[in-house]
């Protein structure tokens, strides 16, 4: 029996896949587990695996195209298996479809050989198959070729559905278009829609929520000149990683409460403990790969930093999972490092090297963007000094490093230039208080200065 091979869900928010290509083409024999098509989601590309062995039949969905969850697009034809390709089938389940036509319509189609192809109609096996299932008469279907294929059935069904709904007033939206478009005061019935089947999509309702803000002028007194109109702005184009990385972000910033803490460090020991690991171990060794480790370390006695806050109660994580904030073409993505508190120095670099580069070619797993408890965001390779970075929910903290610079500072009651960097720790106060939030702060600053006293 065929399998059906459906868009899938893998987050509990996500309304829609992206499929960006078929590992396989239409017909060729695919076995169960072997990779069959890449998908994007909000979060993430993920190979999806076939879920049964066969033949890869009626395929309706195409790279590019944004499908619901949930939706079939295509059949595993088992083995032995064929869909209806010959003539004979051909006419058979014609001959089906205008019987149902008939049925559904009243009228009396003439018996006899004539009756499977009136008017010399021809149809492929599959558009016969959905125009039977739907009741149509296929000598009202238009065909784009020599014969009624199924693209010509689809579209038929969708111009159909199109003028009930214009009649009725109805619109095919996502859950979160409909809330975006009644908090914005949109209606729905104006927006053309790039989903499927034309469904009004979240980022829809968000450009044409761009194109009509409008600023008031505050009015005067005194005659003003003519003003030219401004040139039409033109939103632009958001891919659905910045999509969802904005709204999550936004979510934070609304509704976590946050506080900063700002510490500088001496890193010259830290410079030492990097050439002393460099020299050692084969992996290229950076000061991130030091500093989640330390990190990572410091957050064993910490516990309350590696809690999270959700559905108004604070939650302790079993595990210390380090995720690194990865600015990529389409927006920021957080891959992590699970149990970093217990990866050798040489492991954690190497695992380090190959997320960030599997995040820039955008082949991260669903896996490897999962779980964190703790996040890190590093600009001081683009010569940032110091930042405030936003949490990442539901986790408590995120710490925001700036770049090691040589600075001016007292060493043992005299001037002396060291190398210095500035930590900024974000946190959540509905999960952890400024005292504990010091304490870790505390505790990893003296890691960062004197760390050999606890790793050599």
């Amino acid at each position: 029996m065929a399998k059906e091979v459906i868009m899938p869900a893998l987050g509990m928010a996500q309304e829609t896949g992206t499929l960006l290509r078929w590992l396989k083409t239409e017909g060729q024999t695919v076995l169960a587990g072997e990779p069959l098509m890449e998908i994007e989601t909000d979060k993430a590309t993920v190979e999806i695996e076939a879920p049964a062995s066969g033949r890869l039949a009626t395929v309706t969905a195409k790279p590019g195209d944004e499908v619901p969850v949930g939706q079939v697009i295509a059949l595993i034809l088992a083995p032995g298996e064929r869909p209806a390709d010959e003539r004979s089938a051909d006419e058979a389940i014609t001959a089906a479809a205008l019987s149902s036509a008939s049925t559904a319509t009243g009228q009396t189609l003439p018996n006899g050989p004539q009756a499977d192809q009136p008017d010399n109609i021809l149809a492929s096996p599959i558009a016969a198959k959905i125009a039977a299932e739907h009741g149509l008469d296929l000598r009202l279907i238009k065909a784009t070729g020599s014969r009624i294929q199924k693209e010509d059935v689809l579209a038929h069904l969708a111009a159909q559905k199109e003028a009930v709904d214009l009649a009725l007033g109805r619109v095919l939206a996502s859950p979160k278009a409909r809330r975006l478009a009644r908090d914005h005061a949109v209606d729905l019935t104006t927006i053309k829609g790039s989903g499927p089947d034309r469904a009004v999509l979240a980022a829809d309702v968000l450009a044409v929520v761009a194109q009509s803000v409008v600023v008031a002028q505050p009015q005067s007194s005194a005659p003003s000149a003519p003003i030219a109109p401004p040139a039409e702005a033109e939103a632009m184009p958001l891919g659905r990683i910045w999509q969802v990385m904005a709204d999550r972000l936004s979510q934070s910033w609304q509704t976590a409460p946050h506080f900063y803490l700002v510490r500088e460090a001496n890193a010259a020991r830290l410079a030492a403990w990097r050439d002393r690991a460099q020299a050692r171990l084969a992996e290229k060794i950076s000061y991130t790969d030091l500093l989640v480790k330390l990190v990572a370390l410091a957050l064993r006695g910490h516990p309350q930093l590696n809690a999270k806050w959700v559905d108004g109660a604070v939650f302790a994580n079993a595990d210390i999972n380090i995720g690194l904030a990865v600015a990529v073409e389409t927006g920021l993505v957080v891959p992590v490092i699970h149990q970093a508190d217990q990866l050798g120095l040489g492991d954690l670099a190497a695992h380090r090297q190959d997320l960030v580069s599997r995040a820039r070619e955008n082949r991260l797993s669903l896996d490897d963007m999962s779980r964190g408890t703790f996040t890190i965001s590093n600009l001081g390779m683009y010569g940032v000094d110091a930042f405030n970075a936003i949490v990442n929910p539901p986790q408590a903290a995120i710490l925001a490093l700036g770049r090691i610079a040589d600075r001016v500072v007292a060493l043992n009651g005299q001037p002396a230039v060291q190398p210095m960097i500035t930590l900024t720790l974000s946190c959540d106060h509905r999960v952890v208080d400024g005292a504990r939030a010091a304490q870790f702060l505390q505790r990893l600053t003296g890691l960062i200065e004197d760390p050999l006293q606890v790793l050599d």
